[in-house]
């Protein structure tokens, strides 16, 4: 018998088959069928989250495909995708966000050194006013700017998985019993 990769998991087809999917197989999977409806960069983060829920959250070997779709779809409708909220708008009661374009510009060009104890204590701060849901926006815009990249590149993807592992981290040591949700976009 084959070894299943460590950073696969086995998708149950309706008809019993099972097929190993990375989480970077799926997302491609996925654009192709959805490639008009949204941003390839917004689908592929999502589709890694559910991915990362059902692999290391429920520490699940198989998942159906019906699952999975499911969802996937729940978290995509969690997101307003028809109309970009105007920048005036207050966040919602017990949502509080983030701006990590501004820590990056306050930690200084090409400086993570700096940006990332910048983020530690901004997931600080806001975790101390006990939000219902805590949302770190601008991540690409961020990543290009700490890298001083204009096109997104190989380098750049490497410094977006670090933050969003140093987030999960800090918020898997800082929150303490508290619970609520982290998005980062």
């Amino acid at each position: 018998m084959i070894t299943l990769a460590a950073d696969c998991m086995l998708f149950q087809l309706a008809t019993g088959e099972t097929i190993p999917f990375s989480a970077e197989m799926i997302s491609v999977e996925l654009m192709g069928e959805t490639g008009e409806l949204f941003d390839a960069e917004f689908v592929r983060h999502a589709s890694s989250a559910v991915f990362h829920y059902f692999k290391d959250e429920l520490e699940r070997q198989t998942v159906s495909v019906g699952e999975f779709a499911q969802a996937l779809e729940k978290v995509l409708r969690g997101f307003r995708l028809a109309a970009p909220k105007p920048a005036a708008e207050p966040a919602a009661p017990g949502v509080l966000e983030s701006d990590l374009g501004r820590l990056a510009s306050e930690s200084g060009e090409g400086c993570e050194l700096f940006f990332f104890p910048r983020l530690r204590d901004e997931l600080r701060r806001q975790i101390q006013q006990a939000p219902r849901v805590l949302r770190f926006r601008g991540l690409r815009g961020c990543v290009k700017q700490l890298t001083g990249a204009r096109r997104w590149t190989q380098r750049c993807q490497c410094l977006e998985e670090q933050i969003v592992q140093f987030l999960r981290e800090c918020l898997g040591v800082e929150s303490g019993q508290k619970e609520f949700a982290l998005v980062i976009e």
